[in-house]
């Protein structure tokens, strides 16, 4: 072969291999609009116990029990398609194919930015759970954000009662593999090598007022995750263990580690991934819902709502989206679950609901986010391509008991500061 050959071989190759990556890219966070509205029933459309059988081909099994017991139904709406951020995109093409996993759980290698492993999970691959779980890690989401207003009620389903309300400050910041808001990727001076915290701050009742709680997640997965607890009653930080992360956080159906769908190490859980499905999701657009006023909000901001059996499930349109199963089976004995069932909405990596499983193998609870279109959301969400989380809930369906979240979430403009997620500051903030 001439040398003249050789050059044009290499340069086919070159622009083969840049096409090959676009489309994986393409593929990895576009939808297919086609299939997704030749299966979504017509906008409207209510799911009851009466016509659930006609849809069971896109609900999940436990979600068709949960409606043919009624409780609840489900109210369709158009589809849509959640983009991320271009910069997220452009991460994800630019980094393909660097992302490994290690040899042992939790070790991931040349991680930067981006979607880590982009390509479509395959049944036949033995860590392609392991995969997903790393993409659920580091799924797209703004680089701070804060939720100024936090209600959380708690919600006995028999005798349909509300039995307290919580209110809440919260915010987050990524220290490592940003995107948007400049430092990017990492922000400096992060010796402790943390990749993302989350602060919580109680508001109300008096009782817990001034409750606070740190989670910051490491980098290093194989280290232990660092979280404490600032009791208001006591005046000082404790650190809580790792098994404490799975006791009742403040009384409520909620688990620290159920934060954020799942707030704990990869490698402390087996993941498997169980296939995909074209199920419904609950993805809208916040200013087509129902919407309720909830504290006093000055730019005019209504949150939404919830309905069903004791008021337990958010109160919002759903329509049909591919879903991966990923399966969550934890390797300490004395976990008080058996597994998690999540199902992962593909475009966006965002747990959108999930299964719980107690220690005999039989549910214990269901859990969800309701998620909305960040364009038409509140203003200081618009353009920032992260999917914003309008509501949650956590149903113990033996127990009979419910807890709901409403958020008020917006991305932050400015920089949060980094000292604002110290040890340091929940004294401070707690004299």
């Amino acid at each position: 072969m001439t040398l003249r050959a050789l050059i044009f071989a290499f340069f086919c190759l070159l622009i083969n291999s840049g096409v090959l990556a676009a489309d994986i890219v393409e593929r990895s966070f576009s939808i297919d609009r086609e299939k997704m509205s030749s299966l979504n029933p017509a906008p409207g459309t209510v799911i009851t116990k009466a016509n659930v059988k006609a849809f069971s081909h896109i609900l999940t099994p436990k979600f068709i029990d949960l409606i043919s017991e009624e409780f609840l139904t489900i109210a369709v709406g158009e589809p849509l398609s959640f983009d991320p951020h271009p910069a997220y995109v452009e991460a994800t093409e630019r980094h393909l194919g660097k992302t490994r996993l290690g040899d042992k759980p939790g070790i991931i290698l040349n991680y930067i930015a981006g979607r880590p492993f982009p390509r479509e999970p395959q049944l036949d691959d033995p860590r392609a759970g392991d995969k997903l779980a790393w993409n659920f890690r580091y799924t797209y989401a703004y680089d701070g954000g804060e939720v100024a207003s936090f209600y959380w009620q708690y919600k006995d389903i028999r005798k349909n009662k509300i039995e307290r309300r919580l209110s809440f400050y919260a915010s987050s910041l990524r220290f490592m593999h940003r995107h948007v808001q400049e430092p990017v990727p990492d922000l400096p001076g992060n010796p402790s090598q943390i990749f993302n915290a989350l602060y919580l701050n109680v508001l109300s009742p008096p009782d817990l007022r001034g409750t606070q709680l740190l989670v910051q997640r490491l980098e290093d997965d194989t280290r232990q995750e660092q979280t404490w607890l600032y009791l208001a009653t006591h005046r000082r930080v404790r650190r809580l263990a790792s098994g404490q992360t799975t006791d009742a956080f403040l009384g409520s159906d909620i688990m620290i580690e159920d934060f954020l769908g799942y707030n704990g190490r990869i490698m402390d859980q087996k993941w498997t991934y169980k296939g995909e499905a074209w199920v419904l999701l609950p993805y809208f657009n916040h200013d087509q819902q129902q919407l309720e006023e909830a504290g006093h909000q000055q730019d005019g901001y209504k949150f939404v709502g919830f309905h069903g059996k004791g008021d337990c499930f958010p109160n919002v349109t759903w329509h049909v989206r591919k879903a991966y199963i990923l399966e969550a089976e934890p390797y300490w004995k004395q976990h008080p679950l058996s597994k998690r069932r999540y199902y992962v909405d593909a475009q966006t990596m965002q747990p959108a609901y999930g299964h719980i499983f107690d220690r005999s193998g039989n549910l214990w609870k269901t859990g969800m986010g309701a998620y909305s279109h960040p364009d038409r959301h509140h203003p200081a969400n618009h353009g920032s391509g992260a999917p914003v989380i309008d509501a949650a809930s956590m149903i113990d369906i033996q127990a009979m008991h419910c807890t709901t979240l409403q958020f008020k979430a917006t991305v932050s403009k400015k920089r949060l500061r980094e000292t604002d997620f110290t040890v340091q500051a929940l004294r401070a903030k707690g004299r």
